[in-house]
């Protein structure tokens, strides 16, 4: 008998219908697997054949054949060890096939029978239901994750003895019932938060203003003076996501295998902060079939890079298409791959090699051309593409012990929230929502300055010698500092803050 069972393969983050074709045919016994599957796939003949024969079910001692169609699409991953299983099942007459038309199956099996979890059902889920399928049997532990995606009805199940009873009528078939999904904030804000923060009043607003239109920053003081302090509050800050942006940071994680079992949707901004030895791939992603890396896991939140001079050169000039599209792209020889990627850079460097080039009180020993090489680490490309330069100073013992603590996070944040919400609604019509995002149109739309402020910018445009990139993203901080102060109109005081915010070009560029 042939049996027919419909799947989803995952290539990079959509999804593709995959007929998983099972034929039983008199013959020598065996289980062939044929259709470009992976080490994996090959393996579900051992595990299948078990997992059948220990839930007390009859494994034909027959010529079994399994097809996956379509036959030049590269088959990895455990999940096709359930349907093939279902196949297999339905062509010895087991189980009654109508009682899975239209339904989709996915899931690992174990030599016992138990059905186990398996990565980027999330996304797998998300394709099946473009497909046009209503039904989806999983893993129980996925369950969870797959009943986020609205209008499928999601059966989650433990065992192969459980789903045999179930397609043969023995038991009904219940939905999963998701339990509610509960967005606090509260927790992380009161770990971290700016009131910690003594002093670096112009430090805070500089991550203020970043915040508040999704700029990158790059911060850079003497060893201690609190950069990564000040990064690691930054979430802190940054607008909620949204239920349509959680999806799909919760997406990436389900491929990433980073999703946790307790809350399956990623709710808080992603924060990650890769060591500076971290290979190009883990950056941007790779593998030979790619899977999302740092960058892509970062979408939506901020990709934090400690130590940014000390990361290999590649690493740092792969960072030059996300941060300028919004996306990774992975080429390989079978197709490409594009992760979304739109982040947050937050950069934290010495000035120097010692580090105490800008300290006022510990001399610095590096000579002229170890700071130049030591800077120039850092390429003008990608300067170039770091809106705000922030010169973060030592703090001294009179700031550290004496001064008030500093404004609350959640302060901040509502001035922040109130800037977003001026961005979305000037970009209503677009498909952005903040000020990082614009493109030369839209600067030239949204972002004139007042006569006034045009000069200044064209003066500085001429004595810090500066690109055009870095003239767009001047005017853009420009509009951002305008939205915090409420203003339509971008003066010459906007401008001049946008404009101190270009350190480097001023020192070494």
């Amino acid at each position: 008998m042939l049996a027919i069972i419909d799947s989803v393969a995952l290539l990079g983050l959509d999804g593709q219908k995959v007929r998983v074709e099972v034929d039983v045919s008199n013959g020598l016994p065996a289980l062939d697997i044929v259709g470009l599957p992976d080490a994996a796939v090959r393996e579900a003949k051992d595990r299948v054949r078990t997992a059948i024969k220990n839930s007390g079910l009859d494994f034909p001692i027959q010529r079994i054949t399994v097809n996956l169609a379509p036959a030049d699409l590269r088959k990895e991953g455990p999940a096709f060890d359930l349907p093939i299983a279902v196949g297999i099942l339905a062509a010895t007459g087991q189980i009654n096939p109508e009682l899975f038309s239209g339904m989709l199956f996915l899931g690992e099996l174990s030599l016992d029978g138990s059905i186990r979890g398996v990565n980027g059902v999330l996304p797998l889920v998300l394709a099946a239901r473009e497909l046009g399928f209503k039904k989806v049997v999983v893993p129980l532990n996925n369950a969870p994750e797959a009943a986020l995606v609205q209008g499928m009805n999601v059966f989650g199940l433990t065992s192969l003895t459980e789903l045999s009873a179930s397609l043969k009528g023995e038991v009904e078939l219940k939905p999963y019932k998701p339990e509610m999904i509960v967005t606090d904030h509260s927790a992380g804000e009161k770990e971290l938060d700016f009131a910690d923060v003594r002093g670096q009043l112009a430090a805070k607003r500089a991550m203020e203003v970043a915040a508040a239109g999704g700029h990158n920053i790059l911060m850079l003081g003497s060893p201690g003076c609190g950069k990564t302090m000040l990064a690691r509050r930054l979430p802190s800050i940054l607008p909620d996501l949204t239920f349509e942006e959680a999806i799909e940071v919760t997406k990436i994680y389900s491929i990433a295998g980073q999703l946790s079992a307790k809350n399956p949707l990623v709710t808080r901004r992603p924060f990650r902060a890769p060591h500076h030895t971290s290979s190009t791939a883990s950056l941007v992603g790779g593998g030979r079939i790619p899977k999302p890396g740092e960058i892509s896991l970062a979408h939506h939140g901020i990709l934090f890079m400690d130590e940014l001079p000390e990361f290999h050169k590649d690493s740092l000039e792969a960072l030059r298409q996300p941060l300028e599209d919004g996306c990774v792209s992975v080429s390989r020889v079978a197709a490409s791959f594009i992760f979304p990627a739109q982040i947050m850079l937050v950069g934290a460097a010495n000035p120097c090699p010692c580090g105490f080039l800008l300290d006022k009180e510990k001399e610095c020993n590096c000579t002229p051309y170890q700071v130049q090489k030591y800077i120039n680490r850092i390429s003008g490309p990608l300067l170039d593409r770091i809106d705000i330069h922030l010169e973060v100073p030592k703090i001294s013992y009179s700031e550290l012990h004496e001064a008030p603590p500093g404004e609350a996070s959640l302060q901040i944040k509502k001035r922040v929230e109130k800037a977003r919400s001026i961005q979305r609604e000037r970009f209503k019509d677009l498909s952005i929502s903040y000020n990082a995002a614009m493109g030369a149109r839209e600067v030239r739309r949204f972002c004139k300055p007042d006569a006034e402020g045009a000069k200044l910018l064209q003066d500085a445009f001429k004595r810090m010698a500066l690109s055009a990139r870095s003239h767009d993203r001047i005017l853009k901080v420009a509009r951002t500092i305008a939205d915090l102060d409420g203003s339509e109109t971008i003066s010459a005081q906007h401008l001049a803050e946008a404009i101190q915010y270009r350190g480097l070009d001023r020192l070494f560029r």
